[in-house]
């Protein structure tokens, strides 16, 4: 029993005496309360609306009007042919999509059927069903209204679902899970082994050598690099193999954007090491800003659009989000780089940045 206490005494006062690992127990029940509690929403909000309108009439801009004003749409696009509708849900301008039929008002006068076209955009299958149900919400409280002055009136919308038709969840959540396997392995299991040398002491051994803090870090990460690489290819396999998830668009650009995610992955978990002393606070800092923001704030489970606006602007500095988004377009929506070239931009700054940050560090912690 002596023995017990004096061993938790020890254990108290290392936590204690280490300040970085204090504050990280600290301020990591707080960040997960305040995290999840706003990005785990269900709820649909500011969807993007694009409409097709070949003739507008007074039927049409009604209709239109009352879309505006049911505070969930935001129009994003107005267009009188339907083929500038590919564009925008391939870049992932619009969620949603009304397509008038050039009768529309003609065919409502003369008691006909009046048909539109409602096309959704089915990448997230739980955003897209509750986005088709909020329109076709709208659709027919506008019909009603039309019925109570002139019955028999019908409006008859045809509903699409693009990318995912079968609204399989496995589609949206397997390219997510490359973002957050990636993670893992990446920025976790690099932050820790770095930690790991530095503690048993064999990284005293390098201070000695000739090697630039630069070949240092390539000597420490090309194998998670290579792991990293063999996993995508894993990954994509099983997708196709094992749940049939469709990969429409170039293996070899989702390769080039999986290396880079690596890349940028690997900058974050050096970046880690290089400021914690222990493996414990290693394990805590990559969690806190790696697997968490991947996990929430990147799309991979919950929408970013129904997040509030501050956590919005805050998943723009989460890698996870542009590849993410980048996975799924190039797996579901068959599109390539020139409607991911923004986000392939982005990677490649972050890259940049992250491997530039994480080499002075990994310099100032050698010296």
């Amino acid at each position: 029993m002596t023995a017990l206490l004096g061993l938790l005494r020890k254990e108290t006062y290392h936590i204690l005496r280490d300040k970085r690992t204090l504050l990280v127990i600290i301020l990591l029940p707080v960040l997960q309360v305040i995290i999840f509690g706003y990005a785990i929403r269900t709820d649909v909000d500011r969807v993007r609306l694009a409409i097709v309108d070949p003739h507008p009439d007074y039927a049409t801009l009604a209709l239109r009007s009352r879309f505006t004003a049911a505070g969930v749409f935001s129009v994003v696009a107005v267009e009188s042919r339907v083929d500038a509708l590919d564009a925008l849900f391939q870049r992932g301008d619009a969620q949603e999509a009304i397509v008038f039929d050039p009768d529309f008002a003609e065919h409502l006068a003369r008691g006909l059927p009046a048909r539109l076209m409602l096309v959704t955009d089915a990448t997230e299958p739980n955003t897209g069903s509750a986005v088709q149900a909020y329109a076709s919400a709208v659709i027919e409280g506008y019909e009603r209204e039309l019925q109570s002055r002139a019955p028999g009136v019908r409006i008859v919308p045809e509903i699409r679902m693009r990318f995912n038709p079968t609204r399989e969840s496995s589609n949206l959540f397997v390219p997510g899970l490359m973002a957050f396997i990636l993670t893992i392995i990446s920025s976790l299991m690099t932050a820790i082994s770095l930690t790991r040398e530095k503690e048993t002491g064999s990284m005293e051994a390098l201070l000695v050598s000739p090697l630039r803090p630069w070949q240092i870090i390539v000597g420490k990460v090309a194998p998670y690099l290579a792991v990293g690489f063999v996993s995508v290819v894993g990954v994509i396999v099983e997708a196709r193999l094992v749940f049939n998830v469709p990969l429409r668009g170039s293996v070899a650009l989702l390769l080039a954007e999986s290396v880079l995610f690596i890349l940028v992955s690997l900058s974050l978990g050096i970046l880690v090491s290089a400021r914690t002393s222990s493996q414990r606070v290693a394990m805590m800092g990559a969690m806190v800003g790696t697997m968490l923001p991947t996990m929430l704030l990147s799309g991979f489970i919950f929408p970013i659009e129904s997040m509030p606006q501050v956590l919005q602007v805050v998943s723009n500095i989460v890698p996870a989000r542009w590849f993410v988004f980048v996975a799924r377009s190039i797996m579901l929506k068959g599109v390539g780089l020139e409607y991911l070239w923004r986000e392939t931009l982005i990677l490649m700054a972050m890259a940049l940045v992250l491997l530039t940050m994480s080499t002075r560090s990994f310099h100032e912690r050698l010296e």
